[in-house]
């Protein structure tokens, strides 16, 4: 199953965006069969979801080869926790839960490790060039420079459209500190964004 799994940024395109897509009672037939172990049938329901999972790895850490390996985690959990889908959310709803733990996880694993480069950074005192002026060209790249906590909540709250009390559960906070991350990431990203010149 994980060779199913491989995907790159590159094989998320708006090709794959354009397939025609099942109707709901295809879903609920191929996720039956995949809980019976249809390797098949998982791979259609990963081909039907792959561009929105990524996207939303993407948009949360900001890195390519993080949302890539946190994609083909969030699939391979996927695969591995199928038979426990009751159908109680949406399947892309149930994934996402996934995708944002799978996020979630990694930046746990590796935040030591971060420190540590920052850190490391710091002390280099490289000085200061042109290029290091942080410009920002778009909102996505605004979007990007969020501290992590106000970043997720955007992305869950003002992107994809779930409520605070949704986002908190998923983000494991309290609905009333998504509220308050969605306030403070509209603030800094307005702060940003007249910075660099764009109109209010």
């Amino acid at each position: 199953m994980e060779a199913l799994l491989t995907a790159k940024a590159s094989d998320y395109s708006p090709q794959m965006a354009v397939t025609p897509k099942p109707g709901l009672g295809d879903e609920a037939d191929w996720i039956a069969r995949a809980q019976r172990a249809d390797t098949g049938a998982f791979e259609r329901l990963y081909r039907m979801h792959v561009d929105k999972i990524y996207g939303l790895c993407l948009r949360m850490t900001g890195n390519v080869a993080e949302a890539e390996d946190c994609a083909q985690d969030a699939f391979i959990q996927a695969w591995n926790k199928i038979d426990r889908f009751r159908g109680e959310s949406a399947f892309a709803t149930w994934l996402h839960r996934i995708a944002v733990n799978s996020v979630l996880g990694r930046m746990r694993k590796s935040k030591r490790e971060r420190d540590r480069i920052e850190l490391a950074g710091e002390i280099a005192d490289s000085p200061t060039t042109a290029t290091d002026s942080g410009e920002l060209r778009d909102l996505s790249n605004a979007v990007n420079r969020l501290p992590e906590g106000a970043r997720h909540v955007f992305v869950l709250y003002a992107v994809y459209g779930y409520s605070h009390e949704e986002a908190g559960d998923m983000l494991g906070i309290a609905p009333g500190t998504s509220k308050a991350q969605l306030h403070r990431a509209r603030r800094l990203l307005a702060q940003q964004l007249e910075k660099e010149g764009f109109e209010q």
